[in-house]
C-alpha cells in the first residue's frame, strides 16, 4: 500500500509542469483509492463493534474477541491490498500515455493539489500509530502455561520427611497444563500484576520398595505387594485455579513521545500465591508378571480416600518466559493424616 502512495506521489510530483487533463485524472484515481482505504475501514469499525457487543453480552469469551479481531483487520488489509492494486495499475498506464503523448496538452497548470494524498498518509499513519499504542498500553494479557518436575509428599509439614518417603522422587513427576490472565494493578505503568487462570493437574507417586495403596475403611494404607511389581503409581488429577502476584524487575520502557510501558517477561519476575480447586478422579496402576510369566496391567480406579477440594500454596521464580515452579497443598493428600503433596519443577509462561 505504501509503495502504491509513493507512486502517485511522484506521478502528483511530474503533474506540476503537466496538463490539467493529466492532473484531473491523477485526481480521481486518488479519490478512488481515498475511497476503497475509508470504506474497508468503515467496514472494519462496524465489525469491531459488533464484536464488542458480543462480549458485553458474554456471548464470546476474550480470546474469541481477539481472534475475531484479529482476521478482521487482516481480511481488509487484504481487500484494500487488492483493490488499491487496480488503481495501481491505472495509474501506470495513464503515466505511460502521458510519455507517449496520447494525452494533450490542454492549459498551463498551477500544480497537483497534495492535500488528499497528505490525508491518505496522514490516515495510514495515524490508524498504524493507535494498534501499537493500544498494543502497548494494554493492561491484561493471555498466557499458555505448562509445568513439570518431580511430585512427592511431606508428613507433618516437614522437608526432612522426604529422606523417609516412601515414595521414589525422581520417578514421581507432576505436569500442568493451563491458560492465565495477567492484569496490572494500577492502570499507570507499574511492576506489579494479578495473575489467575485455569490449570489442570496431573500428580503421579510411584511407591518404594514394592508397595502399593490399599483402602482399609477409612484409611489408605501401603502395604508389600505378592508380586514383583514393575510399576506402582498412584495418579490424581485434578482442576485448580491459580492466582499470584507478580512481580517484574525489568525497567519500564519510555518511547519517543514520553509513554512509559511495562516490560513483561523481558527479564526477572517473581510470582507469588496460591491455587484452590477439586478433584477429578484417582486411578492405581500396577504393573507384574504373574507365577505364569504373563504381563499384568491393573488399572484401579478409586478415590482411596483422598480429599475432593484442594489448596495450598504456590510460587516461581523465573526469567523471561522460564523459570522454577513450587507449590504446596495445604489440605492432606488422604483423609485422616497429615501426608501433603509438594511438587517442584520448571514452569513455562508462553504469551
Amino acid at each position: 500500500m505504501k509503495r502504491i502512495l509513493l507512486l502517485v506521489l511522484l506521478v502528483t510530483t511530474i503533474a506540476q509542469s503537466q496538463e490539467k487533463t493529466f492532473e484531473n485524472e491523477v485526481q480521481k484515481i486518488s479519490r478512488k483509492i481515498d475511497k476503497i482505504t475509508k470504506q474497508q475501514k468503515d467496514s472494519l469499525k462496524q465489525k469491531v463493534k459488533e464484536i464488542n457487543l458480543d462480549l458485553e453480552k458474554n456471548k464470546i469469551t476474550d480470546t474469541e474477541a481477539i481472534k475475531l479481531k484479529k482476521e478482521a483487520a487482516t481480511y481488509h488489509a487484504a481487500q484494500i491490498e487488492k483493490k488499491a492494486s487496480i488503481q495501481e495499475r491505472n495509474l501506470q498506464q495513464l503515466v505511460q500515455d502521458k510519455i507517449d503523448g496520447k494525452i494533450m496538452d490542454a492549459s498551463e497548470s498551477d500544480g497537483f493539489d497534495l492535500k488528499l494524498f497528505n490525508r491518505t498518509i496522514f490516515h495510514i499513519n495515524s490508524d498504524e500509530d493507535r494498534v501499537k499504542k493500544k498494543r502497548r498500553d494494554k493492561r491484561t494479557t493471555t498466557q499458555f502455561v505448562f509445568a513439570l518436575g518431580v511430585n512427592n509428599v511431606l508428613t507433618n509439614n516437614s522437608f526432612s520427611s522426604l529422606n523417609d518417603s516412601d515414595y521414589k522422587f525422581w520417578q514421581s513427576h507432576f505436569y500442568e497444563l493451563g491458560f492465565t490472565w495477567k492484569t496490572r494493578i494500577s492502570k499507570e505503568p507499574s511492576k506489579t500484576y494479578f495473575k489467575y487462570g485455569l490449570s489442570f493437574l496431573w500428580n503421579n507417586l510411584r511407591a518404594e520398595n514394592n508397595q502399593y495403596h490399599v483402602v482399609n475403611g477409612d484409611e489408605t494404607l501401603l502395604n508389600v505387594n505378592t508380586n514383583n511389581l514393575s510399576e506402582s503409581r498412584l495418579r490424581h488429577v485434578q482442576m485448580a485455579f491459580p492466582m499470584h502476584l507478580e512481580f517484574y524487575f525489568s525497567k519500564n520502557k519510555k518511547y519517543s513521545d514520553d509513554k512509559v510501558v511495562d516490560r513483561t517477561h523481558k527479564s526477572v519476575r517473581l510470582g507469588v500465591g496460591g491455587f484452590f480447586g477439586f478433584k477429578l478422579g484417582t486411578r492405581q496402576y500396577l504393573e507384574y508378571k504373574n507365577a505364569q510369566g504373563v504381563s499384568i496391567e491393573e488399572v484401579q480406579k478409586d478415590g482411596f480416600n483422598t480429599n475432593t477440594i484442594n489448596y495450598g500454596l504456590s510460587a516461581y521464580l523465573a526469567y523471561k518466559g522460564c523459570g522454577l515452579y513450587v507449590k504446596y497443598d495445604l489440605n492432606p493428600l488422604f483423609k485422616n493424616t497429615d501426608t501433603r503433596n509438594i511438587s517442584l519443577g520448571l514452569r513455562f509462561d508462553i504469551n
